[in-house]
C-alpha cells in the first residue's frame, strides 16, 4: 500500500482557490497535502472555499494578514498535531505543522525567505539551525521524520538555472547551501536528487519577464526524509506542468 504526500506552496491560497485548488485537490487526491505561503486565515475564507470533501483541514497561520502561513489537509482522522517549533519568534509568522503517520513525523514547513536583507538571511539560518536541533533530537529518539515544504534554498548549481548569477543572492547563497549540507550530514536524504541525480527540474519560477514559459527556475521545493526512511520511498514527482502559482506542486510516493 502507498501513500502520496503533496507540498505546494500556492502563493495565497485564496488566489489559489480562483485557479481551481479544489478542484484540483479532488482530482490528484492526495493522502496528505502540505500548503505553504497561504496569506491567509480560516476566518477570512467563507463556507464554500473551506468546503474540502474528504480532508480535515489543520490550519496555522501567521499573526501578520496576509503573510506567509501553512496549512496540512488530512485523509485520516486522530492525528497527532503539533503547530509550530515552540518558539516564538518562529512561531509568530506560521511556518510549521507537524503530524505523526504510521511510522514517521511530517513537517510542512514554510521556510524564511532572505531576500528582504541581512537581517532576514541571520532569521533565516537561525530557523534552519533550531529546527535541525530538534530533528536531531527526534533522530536520537529514533523517530523517522520526512520535512516538505518551501525551502527557499537552491542546493546545488543544478538545481537553478543560473547559477554563477544567483551566488551572491539569498537563496543559492554558501551560507544557505552549506545548511542544506548540514541536514544531509544529520541523517536526511535529498530523495528527489538520490533518486534522479542528474535531473533538472525546477519548482518555482520567477513571475518576471515569462521565466516559468522559459523554464528559467529554482528547485526549492524539497522533500528531505531520514535516511532510514528513505528505502520505503517510491518516487518523487516535480508535477511542473501544474499552474496556479510561481511553484508547482511535488508529490512523494511512500510505501
Amino acid at each position: 500500500m502507498t501513500m502520496k504526500i503533496t507540498t505546494w506552496n500556492v502563493n495565497g491560497i485564496r488566489a489559489a482557490l480562483g485557479k481551481g485548488l479544489a478542484t484540483w485537490i479532488q482530482t490528484e487526491k492526495p493522502d496528505i497535502l502540505c500548503l505553504q505561503e497561504i496569506k491567509a486565515k480560516p476566518e477570512q475564507l467563507s463556507e464554500s472555499q473551506l468546503n474540502f470533501p474528504g480532508y480535515k483541514v489543520i490550519w496555522n497561520p501567521a499573526e501578520r494578514p496576509g503573510y506567509s502561513g501553512v496549512a496540512t489537509f488530512l485523509r485520516e482522522d486522530q492525528i497527532e498535531v503539533n503547530l509550530g517549533l515552540g518558539e516564538a519568534r518562529f512561531d509568530v509568522e506560521g511556518r510549521v505543522i507537524r503530524s505523526r503517520h504510521p511510522g514517521f513525523l511530517l513537517y510542512n514547513i514554510y521556510f524564511p525567505n532572505g531576500q528582504r536583507g541581512q537581517d532576514r538571511v541571520d532569521y533565516k539560518l537561525d530557523f534552519y539551525s533550531y529546527l535541525l536541533g530538534m530533528c536531531d533530537q527526534l533522530h536520537n529518539d529514533n523517530e523517522n521524520i520526512i520535512l516538505t515544504g518551501d525551502f527557499n534554498t537552491a542546493h546545488h548549481p543544478i538545481d537553478l538555472r543560473h547559477p554563477k548569477e544567483n551566488e551572491k543572492n539569498s537563496g543559492f547563497l554558501p551560507e544557505e547551501r552549506e545548511w542544506v549540507d548540514r541536514f544531509l550530514d544529520h541523517e536526511f536524504v535529498d530523495i528527489y536528487r538520490q533518486l534522479y541525480p542528474e535531473r533538472v527540474q525546477y519548482t518555482w519560477w520567477t513571475y518576471i519577464s515569462n521565466a516559468r514559459q522559459r523554464n528559467v527556475g529554482w528547485r526549492i521545493d524539497y522533500f528531505l526524509v531520514s535516511k532510514n526512511l528513505a528505502p520505503r520511498i517510491k518516487d518523487v514527482i516535480i508535477m511542473d506542468e501544474v499552474l496556479g502559482s510561481d511553484h508547482c506542486p511535488v508529490s512523494l510516493i511512500i510505501e
